[in-house]
C-alpha cells in the first residue's frame, strides 16, 4: 500500500490552477446566458401568453428532467448528425450551451417564485401611473425579486460552476481533466483528486462569501 505524496500532491495545485481560467470562463459564460434564458421563461410563465407558456413549460420539463450528461452528449454527438451546420461546433462551445439550457431551467423556476413572493399591488401601482406591464416588471417588481432569488440562484451557480467538471468528457482541456490526465500518467488518483476536490471547495467558498456580501448589501434598505 502506497503512502500519501505530499510533495507530489502540492506540485499538483500550480498544474490544475493552469486550467482554472477555463473552467471560471465556462462557468461565467454560462451564466450569463442562462440567466438570460431564465427570466425569459421566468416572464413568460408569469404572463403566461398563449402559445408560448406550453413550449417554456415543455422546455423546463425536458432539461430538468434528463441528466445533463447525456445532454451535453446529445448537443455535441447527436445534433450535427441531423443538423451538419453544428459540425463546426467546438467542445467549449457544446459545453457552455449544455449548461447554460440546463441551468436556465433551474433558474427560471427559481425565478418565477420570486417574482411570485412581490405582492400583487406593486405591479398594480406601477401600471396606474402608466407604464407597460413590462416596464412595471423591469422597473419595480425584478428588482424586489432580484434581492429573494439571489440564495436560490448563487446556489444554482455553484453547482453549475462544479458541473463544468463534466465538460472533459466532450474534450475540454479544464481542471477535471487535467487532474485525470495526471493521475493516469502518474497512477496518483487519490493525490489528484484530492487536489482537485480542494481547488473546487475553494472557489465555492468564495462565491459563497461573495452572495453573503451581496445578499447584506441588498437587505440594507430592509
Amino acid at each position: 500500500m502506497s503512502s500519501f505524496d505530499f510533495d507530489y500532491a502540492l506540485g499538483l495545485v500550480p498544474i490544475i490552477l493552469k486550467y482554472l481560467d477555463v473552467t471560471l470562463w465556462m462557468a461565467s459564460s454560462s451564466l450569463i446566458v442562462a440567466l438570460t434564458i431564465a427570466v425569459m421563461l421566468a416572464l413568460v410563465l408569469t404572463f403566461r401568453p398563449k402559445g408560448l407558456t406550453a413550449l417554456c413549460e415543455l422546455f423546463i420539463s425536458f432539461f430538468r428532467g434528463t441528466p445533463l450528461l447525456v445532454q451535453l452528449f446529445l448537443l455535441y454527438y447527436g445534433l450535427p448528425q441531423l443538423l451538419p451546420a453544428l459540425k463546426g461546433m467546438t467542445a467549449f462551445q457544446a459545453a457552455v450551451i449544455g449548461l447554460s439550457l440546463h441551468f436556465s431551467a433551474y433558474m427560471a423556476e427559481i425565478i418565477r417564485a420570486a417574482i411570485l413572493s412581490v405582492d400583487k399591488s406593486q405591479l398594480e401601482a406601477a401600471l396606474s401611473t402608466g407604464m407597460t406591464p413590462l416596464q412595471g416588471m423591469r422597473r419595480i417588481v425584478l428588482p424586489q425579486a432580484a434581492r429573494i432569488a439571489i440564495p436560490g440562484l448563487m446556489n444554482t451557480f455553484i453547482d453549475l460552476l462544479k458541473s463544468t467538471s463534466l465538460a472533459f468528457t466532450l474534450g475540454v482541456a479544464e481542471i477535471m481533466a487535467k487532474a485525470q490526465m495526471e493521475a493516469a500518467s502518474s497512477f496518483r488518483f487519490f493525490e489528484s483528486y484530492l487536489m482537485l476536490a480542494l481547488v473546487y471547495w475553494l472557489l465555492v467558498l468564495l462565491f459563497t462569501a461573495v452572495q453573503k456580501m451581496a445578499e447584506q448589501r441588498m437587505n440594507e434598505a430592509y
